[in-house]
């Protein structure tokens, strides 16, 4: 079938609007009409830094529609049904197994090399073969190609365009709280960059009755949305560059009584998460999140005197099966407001959309048709 996606070019190109073939659903394979897809760093970051020879491609991981048709393997969706598009796991190894299915022995397989496991895409034109198959849907595009093992049934009268960031950067901010840290009504939680992904992980945080949560941004009117969910605010340019103006990492430390129990970077900058580490307090944790940076430079002083730990998690440490509802219907309750942070754009204005979102003028963009 024909259909229209956001076409990448090659590294670092714009998003262009194509006509392309998409063939599908295969018997294991979920054909969507996208309705919304959200729009994550992530696809961002990966439109530029993927090999020339992994393009063109097609990109978007937080896509939300409704079913056109199944594959005869498919089981527990059919169509009709309203979908929450997330990240593909095997659902076999033993790790899925265990309930980690964001460390799936397969994940890399599955949800970055742009191709079905027989090496295969299910996106082509005049030219040849399109990379898609991102996180096992490539949902900037009218229709995608998903699975059963990345498609969460949601109510039918739920707004697409308003979850369908669930599938990613709502859980991977509000999962790392819950299931990552599970900070409690003594501990202390700095979140560095209050984008979607901090946003979510703050309001996570406010259900969980964490003591102290502090918000570091260099954006004021995000700083405003963490502030009304009941952060303390920090804006690193506005503490001074004079002789005795306090750096970001003393005002941390002195909201949060000596240094905070935990710490979530959503930035990747390797000077932010340098300071997010040495703004923890004794055995204090660090989760980093962000995609960008190749390494980060770390104060080994500071750790290994203080016990303290960094390391990463995969969307939260979440099931998506198990964390989108779980999430919808915290927000139902009124205990995850995250709907104001969202701002819809047309298909179209994609590449806006994309500045937006670098210039910081938007928190959550959601492209729709």
């Amino acid at each position: 079938m024909r259909t229209t996606a956001a076409v990448v070019n090659g590294p670092g190109q714009d998003f262009v609007l194509e006509d392309v073939e998409l063939e599908g659903p295969r018997a294991d394979e979920v054909l969507v009409r996208i309705v919304a897809t959200g729009l994550c760093h992530t696809d961002v970051t990966m439109a530029s830094m993927l090999p020339a020879e992994m393009y063109p491609n097609v990109f978007g991981h937080e896509g939300a529609g409704v079913v056109e048709a199944v594959g005869p393997d498919v089981t527990g969706i059919e169509p009709g049904d309203h979908v929450v598009l997330s990240f593909r796991s095997c659902r076999q190894c033993d790790r899925c197994r265990a309930g980690e299915v964001g460390y799936c022995d397969s994940s890399l397989l599955l949800n970055y090399m742009g191709m079905r496991m027989d090496g295969s895409t299910a996106y082509s034109r005049e030219s040849g073969p399109v990379f898609s198959n991102f996180f096992g849907q490539s949902s900037f595009s009218r229709h995608a190609i998903a699975y059963a093992d990345n498609c969460v049934v949601v109510d039918e009268q739920l707004d697409l365009t308003r979850v369908a960031p669930y599938g990613c950067g709502f859980q991977t901010g509000a999962g790392t709280v819950l299931n990552v840290l599970r900070p409690g009504p003594s501990d202390s939680l700095v979140v560095w960059g209050a984008g979607a992904v901090g946003l979510a992980a703050i309001a996570a945080a406010a259900t969980t009755g964490t003591g102290t949560v502090v918000a570091v941004d260099l954006v004021d009117s995000r700083l405003e949305q963490a502030a009304a969910l009941g952060a303390l605010v920090v804006n690193p340019s506005a503490l001074g560059t004079e002789e005795g103006a306090p750096s970001v990492v003393d005002r941390v430390r002195e909201l949060t009584g000596g240094g905070a129990t935990y710490a979530i970077d959503t930035t990747a900058v390797p000077a932010v998460v340098k300071q997010a580490q040495q703004a923890l307090g004794i055995r204090g944790e660090l989760v980093v999140l962000g995609l960008g940076a190749e390494e980060y430079q770390l104060d080994a002083i500071d750790m290994l005197q203080n016990g303290k730990v960094v390391k990463g998690s995969i969307e939260g440490d979440s099931d998506p099966q198990e964390m989108v509802p779980r999430l919808i219907a915290m927000n139902a309750a009124g205990e995850f407001p995250v709907d104001d942070w969202i701002r819809t754009y047309p298909f179209e204005e994609i590449g806006t959309a994309v500045a937006d979102l670098h210039d910081g003028r938007v928190v959550k963009a959601v492209l729709v048709w």
